[in-house]
């Protein structure tokens, strides 16, 4: 009686077939008529909207009477998680991409890395350490720049032997020269900079002046 309700014929359907979103295959609708998208796990479904079943999927009117209307669900109602439009069943341990493995548990999923999250600091013979993807290799790896490690091990070899044109085997970092500690007459200004023969950050100095100091009135000599 609902198919006879629902369902017309001839079918009239859509020249172009819907674009479905990545793990909803197309699949005829409730009356067998015109290709749709299947509906997935929690999607609201009914006699035309048909949910996937390769999925284990069908429609569960059993929330219906709530009035929320009908969802996908599994068949024997057991758990199971969505992950990038796939189905999983309770307990199932799946892998993503090849830097994690998840586990399907009690509608959720629980995931561990793969690959180590470890952090290499800057050392001197390796002041910038750099992670990057390897081809054919899944887990980033840390590197060092050839061209500096090389400068680097010349430079602590020989210092002498450093070409003039590169006055420092590395890379120049540092920060902006502070305000002068005085308003007038000589202070000091800083800065941090890695601008040494090791390559090391340090708190560097000069000397500044911002105006000369104004003289005292020769009737107000001043006190110590």
């Amino acid at each position: 009686q609902v198919c006879a309700q629902l369902c017309r014929r001839p079918c009239y359907c859509p020249w172009v077939p819907p674009r479905c979103p990545r793990g909803s295959p197309l699949v005829l609708d409730g009356c067998g008529c015109c290709k749709i998208c299947a509906r997935r796990l929690g999607e609201p479904c009914d006699f035309l909207h048909v949910c996937d079943q390769s999925q284990g999927l069908v429609c569960d009117y059993s929330s219906a009477s709530a009035g929320t209307g009908a969802t996908c669900n599994f068949e024997d109602d057991e758990e199971g998680c969505e992950v990038n439009g796939r189905v999983y069943r309770d307990g199932e341990v799946f892998q993503p991409s090849c830097k994690i493995r998840c586990q399907c548990l009690d509608g959720g999923f629980n995931c561990i890395p793969l690959c180590q999250e470890d952090v290499r600091l800057p050392t001197p013979d390796c002041p910038y350490p750099r992670r990057v993807e390897i081809p054919g290799k899944c887990c980033p790896e840390w590197i060092c720049e050839a061209q500096d490690q090389h400068l680097l091990r010349d430079g602590r070899a020989a210092p002498e032997a450093v070409s003039p044109l590169l006055r420092f085997p590395c890379q120049e970092w540092g920060t902006e020269w502070s305000a002068c500690s005085a308003t007038c007459g000589v202070g000091f200004a800083t800065r941090v900079s890695n601008q040494n023969r090791y390559c090391r950050l340090e708190t560097q100095r000069r000397l500044c002046m911002v105006r000369p100091c104004p003289a005292l009135p020769a009737a107000f000599p001043a006190v110590s």
